[in-house]
C-alpha cells in the first residue's frame, strides 16, 4: 500500500483483486456516466461495461489499485506494462468517483502508482481530446501529447499521451 498526505485526508493505493470488481464496476459506472450522456459513445464508454468485463481483466498482467481515501474506496487505477523489460506502462483507467472528484486526490494516485514503478522510463494513456479539462490534468503531470488521435464517434476523438 502506498500513502499519499493530504492535509487531514490520506490517499492510498491499494492493490486489487477480482473480489473488488463488484466495487470497481459501481463506482466505474458512476463515473463514466456524466461522459456516456454527453458523448453517447455507447460501444466504448467504461459505464456500458458488464461485472463480467471487469473480472475479465483481472490477470497477470494488469496491475489494479483501488484509490482509498481513508478506509474508503473513492476510485480506482489500472497499470499494465507495456513491455517484456518493464521499462514502458500504461494507465490503461483511472477514475474518481464523482462526489470526490476536482480535489487532487487523481493528481495523487497517478503520482503514487508512478513511484510504485521505479524501472518504468515512459508512462502511455489516452483520454478525449474535447475534454479540455482532462487533457490539461495530464499536461499539468508532465504527460505530452504523440500526435496521435484515434476518431471514435462524430465529436469525440482519444488523444495519446506520453511522459519520459
Amino acid at each position: 500500500m502506498c500513502n499519499t498526505q493530504m492535509g487531514n485526508a490520506i490517499i492510498q493505493l491499494k492493490k486489487a483483486g477480482i473480489s473488488d470488481a463488484q466495487i470497481i464496476h459501481e463506482m466505474q459506472v458512476q463515473s463514466f456516466k456524466p461522459l456516456l450522456d454527453k458523448y453517447q459513445d455507447f460501444d466504448t464508454n467504461p459505464a456500458k461495461e458488464t461485472l463480467e468485463r471487469v473480472k475479465a481483466r483481472f490477470d497477470d498482467n494488469i496491475d489494479h489499485y483501488l484509490i482509498c481515501l481513508q478506509d474508503e474506496n473513492i476510485g480506482y487505477i489500472r497499470v499494465r506494462c507495456a513491455d517484456e523489460n518493464n521499462h514502458h506502462y500504461v494507465l490503461t483507467q483511472i477514475f474518481i468517483a464523482p462526489e470526490y472528484q476536482g480535489k487532487g486526490y487523481a493528481q495523487a494516485a497517478i503520482k503514487q502508482v508512478e513511484l510504485l514503478y521505479p524501472k518504468a522510463q515512459k508512462w502511455m494513456l489516452d483520454t478525449i481530446k474535447q475534454e479540455k479539462k482532462l487533457c490539461r490534468f495530464y499536461e499539468k503531470l508532465g504527460y505530452k501529447l504523440t500526435g496521435l488521435e484515434k476518431n471514435i464517434i462524430k465529436g469525440m476523438d482519444l488523444v495519446y499521451y506520453e511522459k519520459e
